[in-house]
């Protein structure tokens, strides 16, 4: 694609993936990509750091390859591992994209991924976004463009509701019958789904798999339990819906701190199975109304890429500072 005019990228960067919308001078849409997925955790450590760089290397090339001639006047990213956009870190990371991608550096910004999801969902101050995929979390942006949350505490200390929480206590499940009644497992639909997921049914398979992938492919897991749920396994359809009364209460709390406003609920585990939903709706407030949506968060952030910048010099004057848009 020849694109020779300016153009503003949104980024929603995660563990496994980063996605990428780019905007024309005119807000709309030219394309989107993606590319393997970044951390602002990965700061912590010199390997991290070089993993970052050539992650951060790979996306301009990917952004290149699709506009050759474009050259960058914006870019708002999400980013996992990210919290407020003038903590150190995020900071860094915004000087690495702007380095990578030859943008100005004072049009890029790195917030956390979250605040993106809720971009893509509300406009601040409308409501709330509860958030399930590998974790759980619910987010508010307040009148005031404050971000408060709910959850995200990780797998070590909540995420209750999110595709690692699932794989969790379906397995513990299991196991737990096991030391009572030996084999029990051949009864129940959603352990064979499980262990042929893991590729075997005894403990050591368990055992490598849960602590030697990621969480990732661990959360991924969850869809083994909808499998079981599918085929009528009355234990794993109660799972589903516990975890949809988890994630529920996340956005339950936000309720009573800020008052009643429209919920969406969004990610991965929404779609594992109807259940869910139903959870979701039995863990919130009755009169909190609530939609089941699917998001964009790098387009959210593309937007909020121009709206910050698309109207500054419509893509001239100062343009000429950000570099000729090839690396």
């Amino acid at each position: 694609m020849v694109h020779q005019g300016v153009i503003f990228l949104g980024l929603d960067a995660g563990g496994t993936a980063c996605r990428w919308t780019a905007l024309d001078a005119h807000g709309a849409r030219i394309v989107q990509g993606q590319v393997a997925g970044f951390s602002g955790m990965s700061l912590a450590t010199e390997a991290g750091r070089v993993q970052l760089a050539q992650a951060l290397q790979d996306l301009a090339a990917s952004v290149w390859q699709h506009l050759p001639s474009a050259r960058v006047a914006g870019v708002y990213a999400g980013v996992t591992g990210v919290s407020e956009p003038q903590a150190a870190p995020s900071l860094e990371l915004a000087g690495m994209l702007a380095r990578a991608l030859r943008a100005s550096s004072d049009r890029v910004e790195c917030h956390s991924d979250m605040d993106i999801a809720f971009r893509a969902a509300h406009e601040p101050g409308a409501g709330y976004l509860v958030y399930a995929g590998t974790g759980s979390i619910a987010s508010f942006i307040d009148e005031a463009g404050v971000w408060h949350r709910a959850g995200g505490r990780g797998f070590v200390l909540g995420d209750e509701g999110g595709g690692y929480w699932i794989a969790k206590e379906a397995l513990s499940t299991i196991w737990r019958r096991e030391d009572e009644w030996p084999g029990q497992w051949v009864e129940s639909p959603m352990a064979r789904c499980l262990f042929a997921r893991m590729g075997g049914s005894d403990w050591a398979s368990t055992r490598q798999f849960i602590y030697g992938q990621d969480r990732g492919e661990v959360g991924r897991l969850a869809l083994a339990v909808a499998e079981a749920a599918e085929l009528g396994d009355a234990e794993a359809a109660s799972l589903l819906r516990r975890a949809g009364i988890e994630i529920g209460r996340l956005g339950a709390v936000l309720h009573r701190r800020f008052g009643a406003k429209p919920v969406v609920a969004a990610g991965r585990v929404l779609l594992l199975h109807p259940l869910v939903g139903q959870g979701v709706r039995a863990g919130l407030p009755a009169e909190c109304s609530l939609e089941l949506q699917q998001i964009d968060p790098s387009m959210a952030a593309a937007r909020r890429a121009w709206g910050l910048w698309g109207g500054v010099d419509a893509g001239l004057g100062e343009l000429g500072q950000l570099g000729e848009g090839r690396v």
